[in-house]
């Protein structure tokens, strides 16, 4: 079993919040560009741009704008070209930093990401400082209340996932990325709702963070990720619960 860090649900319910006001678009677009521009626009023959559009209706973007992302990115209508991009470093407390960028600018977006580390008491490390932290998963959410837990098991690793794990009001099922569709068409064909589904990066491990340190990693994450440049951001640390309890 990964390492669970307490990143991930706060994540999700930001980008919960993020969605309703439209905020995570941007993001979604980008990726929608980039994944039709590097496989092609038929999503079936495409797993990336089919992950994409699946996160963008899980957001509720309206169909018209995901059908001219994917224009843009066949070349079909005029658009930017964005170059992929990844950074690798330390927050506060020694916890580990994984970012991931769409830009048009390299320049731009290497300068306000090491500007935000420093800022938050970080700092930017070399490639591969970091990565070997984290393994590619496919990650699905689904609320407890949607369905009982004994036959979600059953249903989710007869369709090829790898674990299944409470954290707070969801399920977390985890599976290699090559099994992520199966595992969301299986669960679409019981009719069981999902709250996020997508590709992303898990620790093996979790480093504890408490006091200041939780403070200052929580405002350097959510600096990151209001970056219009970045499209990810991983961490590996969780929050000491027990600091303050006898």
């Amino acid at each position: 079993m990964s390492g669970h860090s307490k990143w991930s649900t706060i994540k999700r319910k930001k980008e919960k919040a993020d969605a309703q006001r439209g905020k995570i678009f941007t993001k979604l677009i980008r990726e929608i560009i980039t994944a039709a521009r590097m496989g092609g626009g038929d999503e079936s023959s495409n797993s990336r741009l089919r992950t994409a559009i699946l996160a963008a209706k899980s957001a509720n973007m309206p169909h018209a704008n995901i059908d001219k992302a994917i224009k843009k990115g066949t070349g079909e209508l005029p658009g930017v070209v964005y170059e992929e991009k990844s950074y690798e470093g330390y927050g506060p407390g020694g916890v580990a930093i994984l970012i991931d960028a769409l830009t048009d600018n390299t320049n731009r977006t290497t300068s306000e990401v090491r500007h935000i580390l420093t800022k938050y008491n970080g700092n930017l490390g070399e490639s591969g400082c970091v990565s070997w932290m984290f393994e590619k998963k496919g990650l699905i959410a689904v609320n407890r209340q949607a369905c009982d837990e004994d036959k979600l098991m059953e249903i989710v690793l007869d369709s090829g996932a790898q674990d299944m794990t409470v954290e707070d009001d969801v399920y977390e099922i985890l599976s290699d990325p090559n099994d992520f569709n199966t595992v969301k068409e299986a669960l679409d064909a019981q009719g069981i709702p999902t709250v996020s589904a997508e590709i992303t990066m898990i620790p093996k491990t979790t480093v504890k963070v408490a006091g200041k340190h939780t403070e200052q990693i929580l405002k350097l994450m959510e600096a990151l990720e209001e970056s219009d440049d970045v499209q990810q951001v991983y961490s590996n640390f969780d929050i000491d619960e027990s600091e303050g309890k006898e």
